[in-house]
């Protein structure tokens, strides 16, 4: 089982940067923080108010992906997760969907052993170019829960917000869902679109686009196949890891990342999740002893004669 996430993390700009190495003013007011923050406020001026959809954040995205196997039980059941692993990284997507490949790979699920894997996602497209390239046998699946939201902000577009008639239009959309039956979801949305109203263009081009979205994932919303053979429909294993592993440690209040700073970070929480300390600092004990073997051997003999000590002036 392989669940693909990402995150975006906030991060400095060249502007935050600049200011931050920059000199500090003096403090009018010796002693008291509070007066600096204002005469600092009062520099800088007003702050540009952001408009709807503006980003409050610089945000560079992680990727993170979490990797385990099942085992059938005795009643046929698949029981797990078993050795489960967490991998993240503000490398490009694709490094991350090679990690899991080498992973796949190393716990002989490799193309030619014919086991079955599984990728879960939330329909990424460039995800999802990656998988079919690195994943051409493996069964890729969007999440529900990401497809359930879809429902939603649709039926929200038909129907009044909070009203009877939309729990029930997304009810009965949820359950053409869970029974298999996405295909009806996209003709149905289909069949809305040519009846709304031309002047509601916003809501046209917004259904237009989840449309598009349904028409070319549908084939990987096969929940009732899915659950009949016991496997994965939702991504809670990395969402999970996304919210542990970023969340808590990389988005609090006020923080500004710097990226390469970020990543070695981003790695320690992943070497702490896995319990790899010990394995770790091992790594880290041997490559450091295997540099200053090579750097003793680099040392040569220059002079023969030793160099005369020195006196600091006491001669």
């Amino acid at each position: 089982m392989i669940q693909i996430d990402s995150k975006a993390t906030p991060t400095a700009t060249e502007a935050e940067l600049e200011k931050r190495r920059g000199k500090r003013a003096s403090n009018p007011h010796p002693g008291s923080q509070r007066h600096r923050g204002r005469a600092a406020h009062r520099r800088r001026g007003s702050k540009k108010r952001r408009k709807k959809g503006d980003k409050a954040k610089n945000g560079k995205m992680a990727t993170i992906v979490s990797m385990y196997t099942l085992r059938q039980g005795a009643d046929g059941q698949l029981e797990g997760p078993i050795n489960e692993k967490v991998y993240a990284s503000y490398a490009p997507k694709r490094h991350t969907v090679a990690i899991a490949w080498r992973e796949t790979n190393k716990r002989g699920f490799g193309p030619e052993s014919g086991k079955l894997v599984q990728i879960v996602t939330d329909g990424d497209n460039d995800l999802q170019h990656y998988i079919e390239e690195l994943f051409p046998e493996a069964i890729h699946t969007v999440d529900v829960y990401h497809v359930t939201e879809y429902l939603w902000e649709i039926g929200r577009c038909l129907y009044k917000e909070g009203s009877a008639e939309l729990v029930e239009w997304v009810e009965a959309q949820k359950e053409l869902l869970y029974d298999g039956r996405a295909a009806e979801i996209v003709a149905e949305l289909g069949k809305r679109l040519a009846q709304l109203d031309s002047g509601k263009q916003s809501t046209q081009e917004r259904l237009q686009k989840i449309r598009e979205y349904s028409h070319k994932r549908v084939d990987k919303m096969n929940y009732k196949e899915l659950r009949q053979q016991d496997l994965e429909i939702s991504s809670g294993a990395v969402e999970g890891a996304v919210n542990y592993v970023i969340a808590k440690r990389f988005d609090s209040g006020g923080m500004r990342w710097i990226k390469e700073r970020a990543e070695h970070l981003l790695q320690l929480r992943c070497i702490e999740v896995n319990s790899d300390w010990d394995a770790f600092i091992e790594f880290a004990h041997d490559r450091t002893r295997e540099q200053a073997q090579q750097q003793r051997k680099n040392l040569s003999l220059k002079h023969t004669k030793p160099a005369p000590l020195p006196t600091y002036g006491l001669i």
